[in-house]
C-alpha cells in the first residue's frame, strides 16, 4: 500500500488509522504549496486533488472517511469495524458517514457564517451536530460504546480540529473526556509524531 499524503492536512486520520491496524505502507509525500497535487499522476489517482489518498495494488480510495472505511475492512484483525450482521454496525456505519455529511458540512457553515434553516440542512445546524456528538459521548467512552473503532479516528480527528485548531468550539467536558482517551492511544501518537516530522 501506498499513502499519499501531506502535514497538517485530513492525512492525519489515516495516518493513525494505519497505524492503528499495524499495516506497513509506503508514505510518499505530496508538495501541496508547489502544486504537486495538479498534476497527472497525481490527479489520476485521486481527481479532487486533495490529500490523502491510498493506492493499494490496483485499487485507488480518496477521501479520508472512505480510506478508513477501506483499512478497516481489508484488515478485520485490527478489530475496528463491527462485522456485516453484527448489531453495532449500523451506528458504526452512521458515525462514519456523520464526519462528512454533518460535521464537515456544520464548520463550513460556521466558517462561513452562513444561515440556513435547520430544517433545509441535511446537517441540522452547527449547534445540532455537536449536541448530537455530545450526548452520543455523555453514556459512553467511544461512539459505539465501550469500543474504540474507526469511527472515532474520524470523530475524534473532527473535534481535535474543531476545538484546538480552528477554535470554533468551547470544550466540553464530554468532548474533553473523549478527545484524551483517543489522544493517549499509543497509535495516534506515532501518527502525530510522523505528522510532525513530515516524513
Amino acid at each position: 500500500m501506498r499513502l499519499y499524503w501531506a502535514p497538517q492536512t485530513r492525512s492525519l486520520r489515516v495516518l493513525w488509522m494505519l497505524e492503528e491496524i499495524g499495516a506497513p505502507c509506503e508514505r510518499v509525500r505530496i508538495d501541496l504549496k508547489s502544486g504537486e497535487q495538479h498534476k497527472p499522476a497525481y490527479h489520476a489517482i485521486n481527481p479532487m486533488e486533495k490529500v490523502p489518498a491510498l493506492q493499494d495494488g490496483e485499487s485507488c480510495v480518496a477521501e479520508s472517511g472512505a480510506i478508513i472505511a477501506y483499512l478497516a475492512e481489508k484488515f478485520p484483525q485490527a478489530g475496528l469495524a463491527p462485522a456485516i450482521g453484527e448489531a453495532a454496525r449500523g451506528r458504526y456505519l452512521q458515525w462514519l458517514f456523520f464526519s462528512g455529511s454533518c460535521i464537515e458540512a456544520a464548520i463550513t457553515q460556521k466558517f462561513a457564517n452562513v444561515q440556513l434553516p435547520e430544517g433545509s440542512a441535511g446537517w441540522g445546524s452547527f449547534d445540532k451536530v455537536f449536541n448530537v456528538l455530545t450526548e452520543g459521548l455523555s453514556t459512553s467512552p467511544y461512539m459505539l460504546g465501550e469500543k474504540f473503532s474507526a469511527a472515532d479516528v474520524l470523530i475524534a480527528s473532527d473535534l481535535h480540529f474543531v476545538i484546538n485548531v480552528f477554535k470554533m468550539l468551547e470544550p466540553r467536558p464530554e468532548f474533553s473526556a473523549y478527545l484524551e482517551r483517543c489522544h493517549s492511544r499509543p497509535a495516534f501518537l506515532r501518527a502525530q509524531k510522523i505528522d510532525a516530522d513530515g516524513v
